[in-house]
């Protein structure tokens, strides 16, 4: 059974995230597109905001 592409929408957020996890900054965004820079740094703010207060740590 062939595996479906994940959204490009998702993949940009999943990116974004791992980048807030590991304390890189937003200016980092590789994404020029709106909608993709915009759930990249969605997904960026979620694992700030979650790093801030003590869900995930370094």
């Amino acid at each position: 059974m062939k595996r479906q592409k994940r959204d490009k929408m998702d993949r940009a957020f999943s990116r974004g995230f791992q980048a807030g996890l590991t304390g890189r900054s937003k200016e980092n965004c590789p994404y020029h597109a709106p909608d993709a820079k915009m759930h990249w740094l969605g997904g960026w703010r979620e694992a700030i905001d979650g790093r801030e207060t003590g869900l995930f740590t370094k």
